[in-house]
């Protein structure tokens, strides 16, 4: 299959890339410059120029491809409402040149919450909060299942890591240790953090590309949760700094999301479609130390 990628030169994307080529596939990966471009070329795909406003560029290259995945998303943790607005616009775009095509349109989502237990695949997306929008967005590509589009959400954890490379959110955690000189943590610390290695994360966004049901969301989790307070320790024991509560709004807008117990399961996902994360967890990750700028 010939697939579109938007976020292909990303932490995550890079390595969706190389888990398609490696199966097979043919990566056609959005490229807002010319190192986005090389990074993207590296990972073995064809570049294409563009950023995620320009939706001429998103609609041809999904007209012109056998699918799509979506991964691509700002990060501007201090303008969230702009950032959310700009995905869903892209969403829309892509989505919309598939209708009635029948091929697969796989999106990144995150996992939501439950009270008083994991989250499972089956529980509704979050609509509301900071990230609320996020939750709105994914819910209308998954409706276009509908409408002959075989979309699907990978639902993905606070932390999608590889040792010496990225820790997710964990990375936060890391950066602030470094800036501030102790391992903050919010709370008791008591509240979990699901996680997922970055290559198994890839991994299912190969399976759901190829053989994932319409408006199916599954959970790209392979830890239901680690406490805050362990991450903080280790972070803390790693960096030779004191692990310290700190309020939630020491942490800007992530504050409230981190202060949340949101574990989640990935049963459903597991048995479903065969996914098997074999690579190390978090906490061995966040162990080896040596951790990048």
């Amino acid at each position: 299959m010939r697939i579109f990628i938007t976020g292909a030169s990303g932490t995550i994307g890079s390595t969706v890339v190389e888990e398609l080529v490696a199966h097979g596939h043919d990566v056609l990966g959005l490229a807002r410059s010319k190192e986005s471009a090389a990074k993207v070329e590296a990972a073995g795909a064809t570049a294409v120029q563009g950023g995620l406003g320009d939706l001429d560029v998103l609609t041809s290259a999904a007209h012109e491809t056998d699918g799509a995945i979506h991964l691509a998303f700002s990060n501007d943790f201090t303008d969230l409402e702009r950032s959310i607005a700009e995905e869903g616009h892209a969403m829309d775009a892509i989505g919309t040149a598939l209708i009635g095509t029948g091929k697969p349109f796989s999106i990144v989502s995150g996992t939501t919450l439950a009270q008083g237990r994991p989250a499972t695949e089956q529980d509704p997306l979050t609509t509301a909060g900071p990230v609320g929008g996020r939750g709105i967005n994914a819910q209308r590509i998954l409706d276009l299942s509908t409408q002959g589009v075989r979309t699907s959400a990978v639902r993905m954890p606070r932390s999608v890591h590889e040792r010496f490379v990225a820790y997710g959110f964990a990375g936060i955690l890391i950066n602030t240790a470094r800036q501030k000189g102790i391992s903050a943590y919010v709370g008791d610390g008591s509240q979990r953090w699901p996680s997922v290695h970055r290559r198994d994360a890839a991994s299912l966004f190969r399976l759901m590309i190829e053989k994932g049901e319409p408006g199916t969301s599954v959970n790209a989790v392979s830890r239901e949760g680690d406490s805050m307070l362990e991450l903080a320790t280790i972070i803390g024991e790693q960096l030779d700094v004191p692990v310290q509560e700190v309020p939630a709004e020491a942490f800007g807008p992530l504050g409230m999301i981190f202060g949340i117990d949101q574990p989640a399961t990935s049963t459903w996902t597991r048995e479903t479609y065969g996914w098997d994360p074999t690579h190390p967890s978090l906490i061995d990750d966040l162990k080896a130390g040596h951790y990048p700028a």
